[in-house]
């Protein structure tokens, strides 16, 4: 049962996963209180609506007063490739100040796994930066660290259905052998909802994927085989993801200020270390061909997303 006492905040909740959180909070009963960029732009269940957007502070006192929980999910590579590092950590640096100034007593920051260290491409780095600027504040911070979300509308799960689609001879660089542990969308949404109800979570990292861990290679082909498709990889050493997310850009309808990061950040290995959300958060993780399966229906079943 809600905790109708806890006024909630989404930013972000425009964005693939917050639409997804917003109807799941809605449906449990939480005051919710959407922060969207556009004007008018719909809430689900007609939850409460503010217009705001994170580089202009000014604009966030309106949409944090009252509020007792935010979900941080935003990131700024949909507005441009060049400087998104630099609009994070601005983003992040004014929405610390203006929780602290509200009074906002949690955060919960969805982020990405990966490796701390130099290796790190500029997409992780600047989560894992997010991370530390929220966890600066004075409020207790929640910070989930997920690899790629399979669902309808994610720019992962996107990517992969064009290429599988679109050429069933890959030639690819190595990263395809890296591992990687994808994550149902609707089991992401589970461990935000989840994490609002268990304070146990609260000032706490945990990382999150789905019951396998995959080469990139091994999702593409699982995905062609649900689909019913054959697929042909041939990883050559001399392309390198830079490279190749050029060929993604030109083949996905992905925007490439936001599939080049990704591309590029498919050198790193993506797994989690440590499981102890599950202690927390006891869930029946979603197989990956099943999740392949539920995006792929929602997609038929909302042909407009």
């Amino acid at each position: 049962m809600a905790d109708h006492t806890r006024k909630v905040l989404i930013t972000g909740a425009g964005g693939f996963i917050g639409r997804l959180l917003a109807g799941r909070l809605q449906q449990a009963g939480y005051p919710l209180r959407c922060l969207v960029r556009s004007p008018g732009a719909p809430a689900p269940g007609g939850a409460e609506t503010v217009t705001g957007d994170l580089l202009q502070p000014e604009s966030l006192g309106p949409a944090l007063e009252g509020i007792d929980t935010a979900y941080y999910l935003v990131h700024s590579m949909a507005a441009g490739r060049a400087g998104f590092e630099r609009r994070d950590r601005d983003a992040a640096g004014n929405f610390v100040r203006a929780a602290e100034q509200a009074g906002v007593r949690r955060v919960i920051y969805l982020g990405g796994l990966g490796e701390t260290g130099d290796d790190l491409s500029e997409h992780l780095k600047s989560r894992l930066e997010v991370a530390e600027i929220l966890r600066s504040g004075s409020f207790l911070t929640t910070f989930l660290r997920a690899a790629i979300i399979i669902g309808a509308g994610g720019a992962s799960f996107e990517m992969v259905r064009f290429l599988v689609n679109r050429l069933p001879v890959m030639i690819t660089p190595r990263w395809v052998e890296t591992r990687c542990q994808p994550i149902a969308a609707t089991d992401v949404i589970s461990y935000l909802a989840g994490c609002l109800a268990d304070d146990r979570t609260a000032g706490r990292t945990f990382d999150i994927g789905g019951p396998e861990v995959l080469t990139y290679r091994e999702m593409m082909e699982r995905f062609a085989r649900v689909e019913g498709h054959r697929l042909f990889i041939v990883p050559v050493p001399v392309l390198t993801p830079k490279l190749s997310s050029y060929w993604v850009g030109l083949i996905t309808p992905v925007p490439p200020a936001v599939s080049m990061p990704l591309i590029e950040g498919l050198k790193n290995e993506v797994i989690c270390r440590e499981n102890s959300i599950r202690e927390l958060i006891p869930l029946c993780l979603t197989a990956y061909d099943d999740a392949i399966r539920a995006a792929l229906a929602e997609e038929t079943a909302s042909p407009g997303r």
